[in-house]
């Protein structure tokens, strides 16, 4: 059972059935469509509601590992685009001639995540589907979270090309106005959003801003 979700045995035996057949459901069908995890279909409606990618994008994929957001970004943006994707950890899966990996800390100002980017050249998108460690206390990960999302922030102010997107992952809590008010001065466009195939016990949401409005930050 994932973070956060308990069973009271004799409780709510239909609550349990539900989670289960959403996690066989969801898996069975990454498994099928060859993606590692069964987060891809996340993005793939964050880019139903949002039309995030498009052919010939650059694209950065921090909190990549296993890889599917990864292999669906480099499916979109085509042979034209690049997908640079960024963890701590190693990544397993194979990627297409598109897509790249890096292994590196995205809250530090890491030489190989800053090398790989000065080659690609200025970011049309960031894709941050980075979540902290969960310690089972709800402030803690929130703050954990939100750290996260702010460095995502930062780097695409930094790095994006002008009218470019970011989309993070956030645990909701009470920093999530305060961050979401925070993209208002960068992006022409700022939208929250749950996607179906996330867990409805899940408290996470992502946050959308679209058409950057500089790269001044």
């Amino acid at each position: 059972m994932g973070p956060g979700f308990v069973y009271h045995p004799g409780r709510n035996p239909d609550g349990l059935n539900k989670v289960k057949q959403y996690r066989d459901h969801y898996f069975k069908r990454a498994k099928q469509e060859n993606y590692p995890a069964r987060s891809v279909y996340k993005l793939m409606e964050l880019n139903k509601r949002f039309k995030l990618l498009r052919p010939g994008l650059k694209v950065l994929d921090l909190g990549a590992v296993p890889g599917s957001w990864t292999l669906y970004a480099a499916k979109k943006v085509g042979p034209s685009g690049r997908v640079l994707a960024v963890d701590l950890q190693d990544l397993d899966t194979a990627l297409p001639d598109n897509a790249e990996f890096v292994r590196a800390d995205a809250l530090a100002d890491d030489p190989k995540l800053e090398r790989a980017l000065d080659g690609l050249g200025p970011l049309d998108l960031v894709l941050s589907d980075m979540a902290p460690k969960t310690t089972g206390v709800k402030f803690a990960d929130q703050a954990r979270s939100l750290e996260l999302c702010e460095r995502a922030r930062d780097l695409a102010a930094r790095r994006l090309a002008k009218g470019g997107g970011l989309v993070v992952k956030m645990f909701e809590g009470p920093d999530t106005k305060a961050f979401t008010d925070s993209l208002r001065g960068l992006f022409a466009t700022v939208k929250a959003f749950k996607p179906k195939s996330s867990r409805s016990e899940s408290k996470e949401t992502f946050i959308a801003g679209l058409g950057f409005l500089n790269r001044d930050g």
